[in-house]
């Protein structure tokens, strides 16, 4: 079942030269991704894999087209409505795992939480559990600062999975970790969706990483270049 679909999506960037329109970094694409798949996104620098997911998330809107996630088109709800979907229905991974230093782990994983106004007890135990499905409940009492990057970026999917959100959205995930960290953080990825059915959609420029998704959408120019599919995903080599 179709649980994200992009249709016709574009976007352009304005280049502040009144000799150029602008920049299409996104040209018109179309897309769909079932519940439980893991997807890998690849392109040289450029290419417009970055901002393609954005906009399946909400952070970018688009020049044209729409996205629809779970049937409901981004596009056309306004800046608060569009903010509880990302906040209750998406859970976001960055490079930088974006955690506060100033909180603890188990605090930093609640937050989404927390903003939504649930009661305290409730993000408690949801934290606790979503460090649990990453292996990470024995640091929940650990600041940023005391946690290798590995260790953050587990934290950071636990933060993205304590919502419960029917997509996981990650953007170059493993591009601030070592090859053994990476590894791990792409098979955690593949075990979310495999053992909870969790859907997921990464960014990577990596070839090894992308082969650790089950289907690889390859942008180049803005355009989707090739879409394949694999029964299962292989393993993630070292580099």
């Amino acid at each position: 079942m179709s649980i994200l679909r992009a249709e016709q999506l574009q976007k352009t960037f304005a280049t502040g030269s009144a000799a150029r329109s602008g920049v299409a970094a996104v040209r018109g694409i179309d897309l769909e991704i079932d519940a439980g798949q893991f997807v890998a996104i690849t392109g040289a620098s450029g290419s417009g894999k970055s901002t393609l997911l954005h906009m399946l998330g909400g952070i970018t809107r688009p020049t044209a087209g729409r996205v629809l996630l779970e049937g409901i088109d981004l596009a056309g709800l306004d800046d608060d409505a569009l903010a509880v979907v990302r906040r209750r229905r998406i859970g976001f991974v960055f490079q930088r795992y974006n955690l506060l230093p100033e909180l603890s782990l188990v605090e930093n994983v609640a937050l989404p939480l927390v903003l939504d106004g649930v009661a305290d007890l409730r993000c408690r135990d949801a934290a606790a559990a979503a460090l649990a499905a990453v292996g990470m409940e024995h640091r929940a009492s650990h600041r940023p600062d005391e946690l290798s990057g590995g260790e953050q970026q587990r934290g950071a999917i636990a933060r993205a999975l304590v919502t419960r959100p029917a997509i996981v959205l990650a953007d170059e995930p493993t591009g601030a970790l070592d090859s053994d960290n990476s590894r791990r953080v792409v098979e955690l990825l593949a075990e979310l969706v495999a053992e909870r059915g969790q859907t997921v959609v990464l960014v990577t420029h990596d070839a090894g990483v992308a082969a650790g998704a089950s289907r690889t959408i390859r942008i180049s120019d803005g355009l989707v270049a090739s879409d394949s599919a694999r029964s299962a995903a292989v393993p993630v080599p070292t580099r």
